[in-house]
């Protein structure tokens, strides 16, 4: 369970203050410790009278020799378990409706998080690179992947429906040396690079925080298996239910994989081009840190995706996301935008998040403290998950920053050698 209903009944005002934060509605806080006080005399309920039933087997044992008291006693208990059932399966519904709120209650902020509503709160903490000036005319980058041939969505909506495309020839080699690239930088980072699963039970996804709240944000591939939405599924799963040492941490895994995404909500947004698509490629990373290292780690996962779009020669700019815009399972996250010159302003392309213990509770994800003695306790680990590349995104800035007026691109020597070719 990711939040302790114990913790909350203690420090109600104080976890009321923290919700707040992210507008969280104070009914269904008040609800939660409704059902809990009811829940919690339901169990008083079953105490009370297992000790009762307890008695009179006791006074049962006695009895045998008295055949009227014997009977009288039997009837009191046949009664007595009766009741005591219906107590218990009251008891099991109280506590799922219970664990129903506590599995829509987010993560707790930390206090650097700026407070506000939506994304128009959000703070911009820096600017890198310039922004291009261009003498012609701007094409978006869906007009320059059409005119050279590149980039196909008519048949890949008469054969996948909207929100696909094929990518031909440099497109769809610039699409795999992102992917290349970004691994390789990892690796130099200490990344392990890891080949997941693209289809995990909804358990995986209730460890990451997508279940039960979003289930509608993502494909269903058949009975309790779905696609998943990014790696960081099946990567921070990987710590699901055990138990590891402290000198394991911190542990760093990356991973390509195609992502798959309904985009249930985003009708009529963004349904030109390749910004929001179904099935895309993203890069990865996910890092299991101890407690006190984990906002360390957390900026320097930063640093990493920064360096990767310096290297691309990509503007950008860094943004810590207000309360109102944050996702359900971050305590903290910095948005990485890149501009957009066919739009004329920077677009999301990255986001790092810190999510402390939150998903490590969901999924049981412990490691064992260093002691001399080897006694030392279990702690729930920290899980950090940051985007390295999304190629989707990250090939469309490509192709609008680097546009040429006769319509070519000209690619950063970065990636020349993944490509065999500079230019488009």
């Amino acid at each position: 369970m990711t939040h302790s209903i114990n913790w909350i009944r203690d420090n109600f005002e104080t976890f009321l203050k923290l919700t707040k934060a992210r507008n969280f509605k104070d009914f269904e806080l008040e609800t939660l410790l409704k059902i809990d006080e009811e829940r919690r005399n339901l169990i008083l309920q079953t105490q009370e009278l297992q000790n009762t039933r307890n008695n009179l087997a006791k006074q049962i044992g006695k009895s045998k020799g008295e055949p009227d008291k014997y009977n009288d006693l039997m009837k009191q208990s046949t009664n007595l378990k009766s009741t005591l059932s219906e107590l218990e399966e009251k008891t099991k519904q109280k506590q799922a409706d219970l664990d129903y709120l506590l599995d829509r209650i987010p993560n707790i902020l930390q206090d650097s998080v700026p407070h506000g509503a939506d994304e128009n709160d959000n703070v911009e903490i820096k600017k890198w690179g310039n922004v291009p000036v261009f003498s012609h005319l701007v094409k978006d980058h869906a007009e320059l992947g059409i005119a050279v041939q590149m980039m196909d969505f008519e048949t890949a909506a008469q054969n996948s429906g909207s929100r696909f495309v094929y990518l031909y020839s440099k497109l769809a080699k610039l699409e795999r040396a992102l992917i290349n690239f970004a691994l390789a930088e990892l690796e130099t980072e200490g990344f392990t690079e890891v080949s997941p699963p693209l289809m995990v039970n909804s358990k995986a996804y209730y460890g990451t925080g997508q279940l039960p709240k979003f289930e509608g944000d993502f494909f269903k591939a058949e009975e309790d298996k779905f696609l998943i939405s990014t790696a960081e599924i099946s990567l921070a799963n990987i710590f699901n239910n055990k138990i590891v040492a402290e000198s394991e941490l911190s542990t760093k895994y990356c991973a390509a994989t195609p992502c798959f995404r309904s985009e249930a909500g985003s009708s009529g947004k963004d349904t030109k081009g390749m910004i929001r698509m179904h099935q895309f490629y993203k890069v990865e990373m996910v890092i299991a840190s101890t407690p006190e290292k984990s906002d360390e780690e957390h900026l320097k996962m930063l640093a990493i995706t920064e360096k990767l779009l310096q290297k691309l020669e990509l503007p950008y700019r860094v943004i810590n996301l207000c309360s109102g815009d944050i996702g359900f399972s971050a305590n903290k996250t910095y948005d990485i935008e890149c501009w957009m010159p066919a739009q004329n302003k920077y677009r999301e392309v990255a986001s790092i998040s810190n999510t402390g213990d939150f998903q490590a509770r969901r999924m049981m994800a412990r490691f064992k403290r260093s002691d001399v003695s080897g006694k030392g306790k279990n702690e729930y680990i920290h899980l950090l998950n940051g985007t390295a590349i999304a190629c989707g995104r990250i090939l469309c800035c490509l192709l609008e920053n680097n546009q040429q007026p006769n319509g070519s691109i000209k690619l950063p020597p970065a990636l020349h050698k993944y490509l065999g070719f500079e230019g488009v």
